[in-house]
């Protein structure tokens, strides 16, 4: 089985919050709403201040954060869920893999969401945490992206169940809709590497070999970013009958059972589709072993043109004094028009066998 990897990032004390993302001149915005199935607050641009005023422990209240450059949001948001510096250290250190963390009354989750860049073959990062408790579920992300807006228009238009359910329900969808982004990522490369197949039939460019491994290296990226995220996904299954637990409604657990079904369904076609990568490289090579056969047939067929002829001058280039040839008047002539007979007929019996 192959080793995965993971890409070592920076080292942070735990006690010391400091964002390592790339995303550092992004501006700290948050933006809250507090529903449940009869009403819904929403507040556009929220402020710490408010957060005992407008948080209702009555109601879901679900803070979404944009940015993480503001230590100072993120330390408030933390003393308010009573959430230690681990937790936080986690979210605002972006290098870290994967993964779930739960306590009696807190479950912490972060996550990779990934997302092709138009007209490249690179995938885009962002890593998202959620904190969940007592119906306040807090998403952190690094910047402003669309990932979250039809939820938000689900909640506003009390569309599906969303407004019905606690924030657990929420926060399944949050999670379901980062991983409809790996299936856009993994249709990307499927449509890049149909493409690239197409190309190494035809083509022996190296640049095509050069595109195959990178869309590989894609792949692996992937599988590294879906296993753990698997692996946490069938934790949270395991808590179903944790009675210590209790952030997750026993009816919700089948929500997040399809999320690691779904995961188990990312892994299997990425094993497929890197099959499928396996033969763009075999189509690649065998045209180029084509190319490489044609040129050497005709370089073999050129040379078996003029063997014939080589000998032909070499027998009338010998330093003998009686050869009859070499006084006739018109012997140059004749000579040179039985070449051109002999290669003629050999051209012709190489068209009539399909050898040339």
């Amino acid at each position: 089985m192959r080793k995965i990897k993971y890409k070592k990032g920076r080292k942070v004390q735990p006690t010391i919050l400091e964002y390592t993302g790339s995303h550092k001149s992004i501006k700290t915005e948050m933006q809250l709403f507090v529903y449940d199935t009869n009403d819904l607050t929403e507040y556009a641009e929220f402020r710490t201040a408010q957060i005992h005023k407008c948080f209702d422990n009555s109601k879901v209240n679900w803070l979404n954060i944009h940015g993480l450059n503001d230590i100072e949001i993120i330390k408030s948001i933390g003393e308010h869920l009573n959430v230690d510096n681990f937790m936080l250290g986690d979210i605002l250190n972006t290098s870290k893999r994967t993964k779930l963390d739960e306590y009696h009354d807190v479950l912490f989750f972060n996550i990779k969401s990934l997302m092709p860049i138009d007209n490249s073959d690179n995938i885009n990062v962002e890593q998202i945490s959620f904190l969940l408790k007592n119906g306040i579920l807090v998403s952190f992300q690094e910047k402003r992206s669309d990932f979250f807006t039809h939820i938000r228009e689900r909640i506003r238009t009390h569309s599906g169940i969303v407004r019905d359910k606690k924030a657990d329900y929420l926060l399944y969808l949050l999670l379901d809709a980062i991983m409809e982004n790996f299936y856009i990522t993994i249709e990307n490369e499927e449509d890049r590497v149909e493409e690239l197949i197409n190309l190494s039939k035809t083509s022996t460019n190296p640049k095509i070999l050069e595109q195959i491994e990178k869309h590989r290296d894609n792949y692996n990226f992937l599988k590294r970013s879906i296993i753990p995220l698997r692996d946490s996904l069938y934790s949270i299954k395991s808590m179903k009958d944790d009675n210590v637990f209790n952030a997750i409604e026993q009816d919700n657990y089948s929500f997040f059972e399809r999320l690691h079904q779904k995961c188990l369904e990312l892994l299997e076609q990425i094993e497929y589709d890197m099959t499928t990568l396996d033969s763009a490289s075999n189509f690649y090579f065998s045209t180029q072993n084509q190319k490489m056969n044609e040129v050497m047939k005709t370089l073999t067929v050129v040379s078996v043109f003029f063997m014939p002829l080589t000998f032909i001058v070499g027998v009338y280039g010998m330093n003998f004094d009686n050869m009859p040839e070499l006084h006739w008047k018109y012997g140059y002539f004749i000579i040179l028009g039985c070449m051109l007979l002999l290669l003629l007929g050999m051209i012709y019996y190489f068209k009539r066998r399909n050898w040339y």
